[in-house]
């Protein structure tokens, strides 16, 4: 496949030559994207879904407490009867139906979420939504600094921002921008992508990433 071009940014915001990425992740054409909307929803809402804890609970009869006592006689008093004041009519009863404790997350193929990944990344590429820089920071962290590499290319739109995991001095300038949500190369993933409306790469960060992809790519053909 044919490399793509990317935008290289300097680190205070002027162009700075070009980078190639692969087009596997950043060239793919809108047609294709558009016929695999269907795959980029299940990835998405399957990731939304396992990240729910699941840990909600309500107390049906068998734990909700006190109610031992029959609260009147069963006849003579004209009224219905009733064995127990936490039946589901009373008020401080049990609950009926409610939820329980259970485990949301749905199985994904991992070939389904690297083709998620790349369908998106090839998208916000599409539309010139992916920008890289050289770097976030000098020798120390400086979140003013950050701020000028960012804004020629983002002009404050929610913005994804991965940095390499050596790159401590980035992830800390950038960690309290309220636009930006900030996350390692190994950590990109197609929810991050489709919520946010540009994404920045470090030009180390694009390395790192396409490393780790070719990685896991490797791995799962000797699964095969």
């Amino acid at each position: 496949m044919a490399d793509v071009s990317l935008k290289l940014t300097g680190v205070n915001g002027s162009e700075n030559g070009t980078v190639a990425a692969p087009e596997e992740y950043f060239g793919i054409s809108h047609e294709e994207i558009a016929n695999h909307v269907p795959l980029i929803h299940q990835v998405v809402m399957a990731q939304m879904a396992a990240a729910r804890q699941g840990t909600h609970a309500v107390k049906n009869r068998s734990t909700v407490s006190g109610g031992g006592k029959k609260p009147w006689k069963q006849k003579g008093t004209a009224r219905a009867r009733q064995g127990s004041t936490r039946s589901p009519q009373w008020t401080g009863g049990a609950i009926v139906f409610g939820p329980v404790p259970r485990d949301y997350s749905q199985r994904t193929p991992k070939k389904m979420k690297a083709a998620a990944l790349r369908y998106m990344l090839s998208d916000r590429a599409n539309a010139g939504r992916v920008h890289v820089v050289e770097a976030l920071s000098a020798e120390k962290p400086s979140t003013k600094a950050a701020l000028a590499a960012l804004t020629p290319v983002v002009d404050n739109r929610f913005t994804t921002v991965v940095v390499d995991r050596q790159d401590l001095n980035g992830w800390l300038s950038v960690r309290n921008l309220p636009f930006v949500h900030v996350l390692f190369a190994d950590q990109l993933n197609t929810y991050d992508v489709v919520t946010a409306e540009d994404v920045v790469f470090t030009k180390a960060s694009l390395q790192e990433f396409l490393d780790f992809r070719s990685q896991k790519t490797s791995e799962q053909q000797k699964e095969d």
